[in-house]
């Protein structure tokens, strides 16, 4: 009987066993075959992705995997910045009344008569950027203000002072007083952008408020000419988000929510977008914008050189390893370089750790430091690095020659020779309003492609003309929009004026762009 029992348990333990091994064996084929279909979900055609995701970046951010999930990012950004994006209106007393001067957002008029005839003040967008109410915008939209008013996303209106202006950057500060809170921008970091980032910039174009458009990076670090400021400042983000008149001073925003830039200027025929648009990197504006606020005033430092660009030639010449950098065209005697070991030829590759390969670059980093302030410099001499340690100085210092950290004058063999000028007797002095005008030559007419006009041949430093801004080295085309076929014909429209009224000029520049100014008669 035992051995009976012993044969049943036996088998019942062989057949547990066996059930065992067959569930694990099961349980075994199954993980097998799961692992095989999940790699081949995993193939991807085309090589590794640019930046693969991190643990720490999978866990912040979800993956995008199709257009929704952008769109919800678009929205997300629109509703967090939109708040912190005023809207500006700028009125001057001074001006005729009914006269109007829609900034064509690189700070000239737009000339098309529906808004001449519908705008009664100039406009445009800032961005608050403090909890006490610190605005910043363009130096150009609030020009020469009687008063500003600045409207909240929430209608909630103000009345602005001024807080402080700095031309060569076109930025300026405004204040708020506000017995609630109001909503502030997050500061980015522009030297994180890259070429092909997504953008989003948020303004008030042809007062259509809170507006939101998208685009990508174009560019970095362009210099295009646009600010009218001896001491300029212009290393700025190039984007494709439609922007227009109005949008000055607005937000330029990365897909973090986050400001990188202040949409200051396109480039355009028409005066308005062309998909060609400019935006001062944030990291400039918040150097200058502290400033602004601390002193009043931007104190920037300044190495004491006259500089250039380098080009292949010059990178043959000196030995560089690649075209780029800075060339030393000439060192302030006793100044700051000079006393730091500069020498005139070298070429400046790097201020700390940022490498820099055109003028504008150079200036822009100089620019983030203030009198006082030590900074490593890395040049190339003699066919290699080197590194001097650079105490900057200021503006007012005795030393300092106001030709330096200019771009330098061409050389004698880079001169483009002389143009046949008409004789100086011929040009046209317009009394009251500081201005020159003459008959175009043939040279002229080549030159800006043009077969009438009034060739400006000098501004008076100081004069009516000046303080509106007109250049001297231009053609004037039309003068409220009629057609200028003479110097003459500009000269009877320029002395017909009413005192005190404002006369939209254009011009065409050298490098073949229309520019608009409102000009003010003389008020005698």
């Amino acid at each position: 009987m035992s051995d009976r029992r012993y044969r049943v348990l036996a088998s019942l333990g062989l057949l547990i066993v066996g059930l065992f091994l067959g569930i694990l064996l099961v349980l075994l084929f199954f993980e097998s075959t799961t692992e095989r279909t999940q790699v081949v979900e995993r193939v991807e055609l085309g090589g590794q992705s640019l930046q693969p995701a991190s643990a720490a970046d999978s866990a912040r951010a979800p993956v995008l995997t199709d257009i929704m999930t952008l769109n919800q990012m678009f929205k997300e950004v629109a509703s967090h910045v939109t708040p912190a994006v005023v809207y500006i209106q700028v009125q001057n007393e001074s001006r005729r009344a009914g006269s109007e001067d829609i900034f064509r957002f690189d700070g000239e008029q737009n000339p098309d008569q529906f808004f001449r005839d519908f705008q009664r003040e100039s406009v445009g967008s800032g961005v608050i950027i403090s909890d006490q109410g610190h605005i910043v915008t363009n130096e150009h939209v609030i020009g020469r203000a009687d008063r500003i008013s600045v409207t909240l996303a929430d209608k909630r209106r103000y009345t602005a002072e001024v807080v402080g202006t700095d031309p060569s950057t076109d930025l300026a500060v405004l204040k708020i007083d506000s017995n609630r809170p109001v909503p502030v921008a997050a500061l980015g970091n522009s030297s994180h952008l890259s070429v092909g980032e997504w953008v989003l910039a948020v303004g008030n174009p042809f007062r259509l408020t809170s507006t939101v458009t998208a685009g990508i990076v174009s560019a970095l670090g362009r210099q295009v000419g646009i600010i009218d400021d001896r001491y300029r400042i212009e290393d700025f983000i190039q984007t494709d988000a439609a922007i227009n008149p109005g949008n000055s001073g607005g937000a330029l925003v990365n897909l973090d929510g986050e400001l990188v830039g202040i949409s200051t200027a396109i480039a355009t025929e028409s005066g308005s977008y062309e998909g060609y648009g400019f935006a001062v990197p944030v990291n400039l504006m918040t150097r200058v914008v502290e400033d602004i606020i601390n002193y009043g005033e931007v104190r920037r430092g300044y190495l004491g050189v006259e500089i250039e660009s380098v080009d292949s030639a010059t990178a043959d010449d000196l030995g560089l390893e690649e075209v780029g950098g800075v060339y030393v065209h000439r060192v302030a005697e006793g100044g700051a370089a000079q006393r730091a070991g500069m020498q005139s030829g070298d070429v400046i590759v790097a201020v700390g750790e940022r490498r820099v390969g055109e003028s504008n670059e150079l200036q822009s980093e100089i620019a983030q430091f203030r009198p006082g302030d030590t900074v490593s410099v890395r040049v190339w001499r003699d066919g290699s690095e080197r590194s001097l340690d650079v105490t900057l100085e200021g503006r007012d210092e005795p030393l300092f020659a106001d030709d330096l950290d200019e771009p330098a004058p061409p050389s004698e063999e880079e001169r483009p020779t002389p143009r046949a000028e008409p004789p100086e007797s011929s040009v046209m002095e317009l009394e009251g309003w500081g201005l020159g005008i003459r008959e175009l030559s043939a040279d002229d007419r080549d030159r800006f492609e043009v077969d009438e006009g009034a060739y400006i041949a000098y501004v008076e430093h100081g004069g009516t003309a000046a303080r509106s801004g007109l250049p001297r080295g231009v053609v004037v085309t039309s003068i409220d929009e009629e057609p200028v076929i003479s110097p003459e014909e500009a000269r009877e429209r320029f002395q017909a004026a009413n005192p005190g009224e404002a006369l939209l000029v254009r011009v065409m520049r050298p490098d073949g762009v229309h520019a608009f100014y409102e000009v003010e008669a003389p008020m005698q």
